[in-house]
């Protein structure tokens, strides 16, 4: 029981993970992959919204 109480605690005072390691760990360890595609594309639509309102705008609307 102690070994428990004493894996907790190491777990609970080591440094906090980064969003970006947390979210590869879970890819990895549930084996999720195909969320990689979607969130590739929802990235990418996000890039191309923050960008229509700068000078990149005009070549942005020519891809479409």
């Amino acid at each position: 029981m102690k070994d428990i109480k004493k894996s907790f605690q190491d777990e609970a005072d080591s440094a906090e993970q980064g969003f970006f390691a947390e979210f590869w760990d879970f890819l990895k360890h549930n084996k999720k992959w195909w969320l990689t595609p979607i969130i590739l594309v929802l990235l990418l639509v996000a890039v191309m919204i923050l960008m229509s309102g700068s000078a990149a705008a005009p070549f942005i609307y020519t891809l479409f």
